[in-house]
């Protein structure tokens, strides 16, 4: 069996102000079947290549969606990225836009907030599963398989205090089994 080819997507508007995905991406992004790509960087004006995206998410087996966690959401571009590239017809509906059935979609976020904030009576009121149901949906209806979020907590910008803060040393261990998880997927 071939090796699974990956499709990892960071979505950050200021990747280098960032701590945890600056740390998470630079883990990651040389890995041999990992094709990496900062699409602020690469759709700065938000005019995306709807037809170059669509052939990178058939080229690929697991698509990853690295961002971090804004107003319980994604950054902008990622929303835009939705909109136009996920068009009916190519991503849904069912046996019309099936190109993605059977691909993985995994969702990479770092949250400024601890663990214990996102859970029922919790300062978010929510769990993670809860608040990323929208993505989960979408990945149902084109068809995808969606896997348990890779989720690092407590990552907030360096000199902002509140929470605990993750120092950098525990994002570089999450960073490492990010990597790991990501040389042992298989399509399985």
């Amino acid at each position: 069996m071939s090796t699974p080819r990956i499709l990892l997507n960071l979505f950050h508007p200021n990747i280098d102000k960032s701590r945890g995905n600056k740390i998470l991406s630079e883990c990651v992004r040389d890995l041999v079947n990992v094709t990496f790509r900062d699409v602020y960087r690469e759709y700065p004006d938000f005019k995306i290549d709807v037809k170059h995206e669509q052939q990178l998410l058939l080229d690929h087996d697991l698509i990853v969606f690295q961002h971090p966690f804004y107003w319980y959401s994604c950054p902008s571009l990622l929303k835009e990225w939705e909109d136009r590239v996920l068009e009916q017809g190519f991503a849904y509906p069912p046996g019309v836009g099936d190109k993605l059935n059977g691909k993985h979609w995994l969702t990479v976020l770092t949250t400024g907030g601890p663990d214990v904030a996102y859970r029922s009576g919790g300062f978010n009121h929510y769990t993670i599963s809860e608040l990323l149901r929208p993505f989960q949906q979408t990945a149902n209806l084109c068809g995808m398989k969606w896997l348990s979020p890779v989720v690092i907590n407590s990552v907030l910008p360096s000199g902002i205090t509140g929470f605990k803060n993750l120092s950098d040393d525990d994002i570089k261990k999450c960073a490492e089994e990010y990597k790991e998880f990501l040389k042992q997927y298989t399509m399985g």
